[in-house]
């Protein structure tokens, strides 16, 4: 079995590794806050299958398998150089499984500096949430060479339900971007739809009943705004600043390839409004806030609020 280092233990990178965490993988772990580390290796769950590694470079050092989750590809790529960067421990035949929701041009520059070195390159970013990645069944939509993607899949099946070879590099960081931009689309939509229908006297739980027992029912209508809008819980499982940067990158996408895409540019603009006005630490679904905001009503309450949200 391939040895396996893993870097990056956020919120979905955590669970990942600690599926990654098997006496065959000879797991080493790094994350930029080192304590997070240690402290994911003194878990009963994984102790004894796992190694701290000071640097990216000793995190890279023998290995066969690495794979990174970190918030955006410039994080990726800055642990490229320098003494204590990947590249001055990966060997030739090693492969870079990239999970992070990157942009498509930065994973491209850095497959093109990797296979410099005999290293390959997947730009290979999940979908399915932390609940997802706790059970070891995300999506994981793979850019890159078929060949390449053989050789690591029992290492992405580890924590990949469903794999998909989506085309050459960048393509798996494009669909991913693509795919959240329609998440922000839902998310505004139908705070826009529901705000309407509040001020016209119609209950939010009454209009989702009928929405999603009919043709405009998303993920956002079955699922977020039942168990987070609806009930005021907005539970912090996915950063607004990620879904800001995902739909801009989705956005750019279709400029490059030069598509008339006024709803995405629009989305774009929206959700860095919303990143803007809530902060760094809101959750994604919190941009329902600013939809309220600005009709000055609560999505589950009746008319005018008299209490705006935070």
């Amino acid at each position: 079995m391939p040895r396996v280092a893993f870097l990056g233990l956020g919120a979905i990178g955590t669970p990942m590794a600690r599926h990654l965490a098997r006496p065959e993988h000879d797991l080493v772990i790094w994350n930029r806050t080192a304590t997070r580390a240690t402290e994911f290796a003194a878990q009963p769950s994984v102790q004894g299958h796992v190694r701290v590694a000071t640097t990216p470079a000793d995190a890279a050092r023998d290995r066969d398998v690495v794979v990174t989750c970190l918030p955006v590809s410039s994080d990726v790529e800055s642990l490229l150089d320098g003494p204590d960067g990947l590249l001055a421990t990966l060997a030739p035949g090693a492969v870079l499984v990239d999970c992070t929701s990157g942009d498509p041009a930065t994973s491209r520059r850095m497959a093109a500096r990797l296979a410099e070195r005999g290293v390959g390159f997947l730009d290979a970013p999940v979908s399915g949430g932390v609940s997802g990645a706790e059970q070891g069944a995300l999506t994981v939509m793979v850019g890159g060479d078929e060949g390449v993607l053989t050789q690591v899949r029992p290492v992405i099946e580890c924590f990949g339900k469903r794999i998909v070879h989506c085309g050459a590099i960048g393509a798996g960081d494009a669909l991913k971007a693509v795919n959240n931009a329609l998440l922000a689309m839902h998310i505004w939509g139908t705070a826009e739809g529901l705000a309407a229908l509040e001020k016209a006297g119609v209950r939010s739980d009454i209009a989702l009943d009928v929405i999603n027992t009919s043709s405009g029912r998303s993920n956002a209508s079955m699922n977020l705004f039942p168990e987070r809008v609806l009930t005021r819980a907005f539970p912090r499982t996915f950063r607004l600043a990620l879904l800001d940067k995902d739909v801009g990158i989705a956005a750019d996408i279709a400029r490059e390839q030069k598509i008339v895409a006024p709803l995405l540019q629009l989305t774009a603009e929206l959700f860095r409004q919303a990143h803007r006005e809530l902060g760094e630490e809101a959750d994604h679904v919190e941009a329902v806030q600013v939809v309220e905001r600005l009709a000055d009503t609560t999505i589950g309450g009746r008319g005018d609020r008299t209490t705006k949200p935070s």
